[in-house]
């Protein structure tokens, strides 16, 4: 059973357009549907196909609705403008459709036809530094576009590249022998806060010559394996991962220490990485530093841009590590499908690394990358949002304040509920709104990070929408106790029609994420869907209508809670029963 109306359009279009226009142009003919204000749905294939067959659009448009002969399905068709066609689907398609979306599993949301692996990098934060405003967007939408691909399907394969490799931790790990006393020897509550201690162990790095020369040392102990640095090393790692742990339920999202694959991991395939490029002559030595030259990037002064992949000094930096990590997950993981998670500043750099890749001969199709790309968090200021000490506001205090301001709310306007049922509400409330106010924001732009209208319950924000819902299964409760069953969803009146082409048009929506990699598509949705339901009910009564009317409002009001939970919950947002 075909769900979505667009769906059922499609079929009966290209036999239309086989009758009028013959079997060469039917073989790639793309109907080009698409939801209309005008009507159910518009038609622009008349457009594309215009030069050609050598004749006007609108002349393609009125051949092929003259041979549209579907009346179970098209209620009316009208060629409108230069070469559109709107299309009009019948009721009894939309009650049969709506019917069969509420029973069945997963909204009758069929899963992708051709699935792919997909390694997803993202979160990434630094061991033994706090999360903090900065991480909020890729963790956020990583997470999001995880669960989504996930739900089409998709084998998805969270990789949370952690900073836990590198220079800085000779002063951090002597540091860690200074307040715990060594490798097996004090308590890790020792540690304090991750930023207070990152803090503590640069100030004196920077203050003290004797410091930063044990810190020195210290590097190259980790680096040449020796196991009692290498303990310290793994102690400030697990501190680090309990902390990014908490921070993840708080937050709500399904990373877990299993996903954690860090620069670490990589570390033992860098010199043999180098080795190869270099015996290859893929890679050459430039300036005393091994690069690759990846087509189509220039400096400034217009001369080829290289990609470093071991320093003159030897060493290496995130290109050497963002390479083994990509062969990685092609060759090992055998991702058809990577997404890089990662704010717009390292545009280049990343591109770069895809280029690079596909001119080893690693990524080559079906497999490609993507940089999944976002702006920033800016304060009322417009500029980058920090805390009144001019720092990185500190993630889980964002966190705590949005839940304390949905608390808030809830007191003024739920007074009757019960102080546990507050607690637990303003939890979801709160994280919800977080997320939903980063979600429903076009991902490539900035946008300003407003705590008091994030949590309301009004406009395009997390709360409208969970109340929506709670509103909803208030009134299903209210059916149940007047034992009125759900029946089948006959569509008769306007606001029916539109609702059930609002909530038909799920799989859609779902299926815009999986292919742009923008969470918006979906939340724009959920909030059209949420208005939609507002109108039909005004004008569609639920409760007060009577026989296999009500009972079939019911059910249309079933089937749009379903949605929007099943909605929310893809963008890692619940959507709880009362409000």
């Amino acid at each position: 059973m075909i769900v979505d109306p667009l769906e059922a359009l499609a079929p009966v279009l290209r036999e239309a357009a086989r009758i009028a226009l013959g079997e060469e142009v039917a073989a790639t003919f793309d109907p080009a549907l698409r939801g209309s204000d005008r009507a159910d749905a518009q038609a622009n294939f008349a457009m594309a196909l215009a030069k050609k067959l050598g004749k006007p659009p609108r002349e393609i448009a009125q051949a092929v609705a003259a041979k549209i002969d579907a009346p179970d399905v098209v209620a009316s068709v009208e060629v409108a403008g230069p070469g559109f066609l709107n299309l009009t689907v019948t009721s009894a398609l939309l009650g049969k459709a709506a019917t069969h979306a509420r029973s069945a599993d997963r909204l009758g949301v069929a899963q992708a036809e051709v699935k792919d692996t997909i390694a997803i990098d993202y979160s990434a934060p630094n061991v033994a530094k706090e999360m903090h405003v900065g991480h909020l967007r890729s963790t956020v939408i990583g997470d999001a576009l995880a669960r989504t691909l996930a739900w089409r399907g998709h084998r998805v394969i969270r990789q949370n590249h952690v900073g836990d490799w590198g220079t800085p931790f000779g002063m951090l790990l002597e540091h860690l022998v200074d307040v715990t006393g060594g490798a097996g020897a004090g308590d890790d509550a020792s540690v304090g806060e991750l930023g207070a201690f990152y803090k503590a162990a640069r100030g004196k790095f920077d203050t003290s010559e004797a410091f930063a020369e044990r810190s020195r040392k210290r590097v190259v102990a980790l680096q040449s394996g020796d196991a009692e640095t290498l303990a310290l090393w793994q102690r400030l790692v697990a501190v680090s991962s309990r902390y990014f742990q908490d921070v993840y339920e708080k937050l709500d999202v399904t990373l877990r220490d299993a996903d954690i694959c860090g620069e670490s991991f990589y570390n033992p395939r860098l010199a043999p990485l180098c080795e190869e490029l270099e015996r290859s002559g893929k890679a050459v030595v430039s300036d005393g530093a091994l690069c690759l030259f990846p087509a189509g990037f220039k400096t400034k002064e217009g001369n080829p841009l290289p990609l470093i992949v071991r320093k003159s000094d030897g060493g290496y930096g995130y290109a050497t590590t963002d390479l083994a990590a990509i062969r990685y997950r092609l060759s090992e993981l055998h991702a058809t499908r990577i997404l890089y998670v990662v704010g717009a500043p390292q545009e280049q750099h990343l591109a770069m690394v895809m280029t690079a890749a596909k001119e080893l001969g690693w990524l080559a199709a079906p497999a490609r990358a993507e940089h999944v790309a976002f702006g920033s968090v800016l304060g009322p200021d417009k500029k980058m949002l920090k805390s009144r000490s001019g720092d990185a506001v500190r993630l889980v205090d964002l966190l705590d304040e949005a839940v304390a301001r949905a608390a808030a709310v809830l007191a003024e306007k739920a007074p009757e509920l019960s102080a546990d049922e507050k607690d637990a509400l303003a939890k979801i409330i709160g994280i919800g709104a977080v997320k939903y106010a980063d979600l429903s924001t076009d991902r490539v732009k900035d946008y300003v990070y407003d705590p008091e209208r994030m949590v309301s319950f009004e406009g395009n924000t997390a709360g409208y929408l969970q109340y929506a819902h709670a509103r909803i299964r208030s009134i299903l409760r209210k059916a149940a106790e007047a034992e009125v069953a759900p029946g089948a969803i006959v569509v008769t009146e306007p606001g029916e029609r539109k609702l059930a082409l609002a909530v038909l048009g799920f799989g859609a929506a779902v299926r815009s994420v999986e292919t742009t990699l923008e969470p918006h598509r979906l939340a724009g949705y959920l909030y059209t869907l949420a208005q939609t339901f507002t109108s039909f009910y005004d004008s569609c009564p639920v409760l007060k209508s009577e026989g296999e009317v009500r009972a079939s409002r019911v059910a249309l009001a079933e089937l749009t809670a379903k949605t929007l939970a099943e909605g929310l919950s893809l963008l890692g947002i619940h959507a709880p029963e009362r409000m």
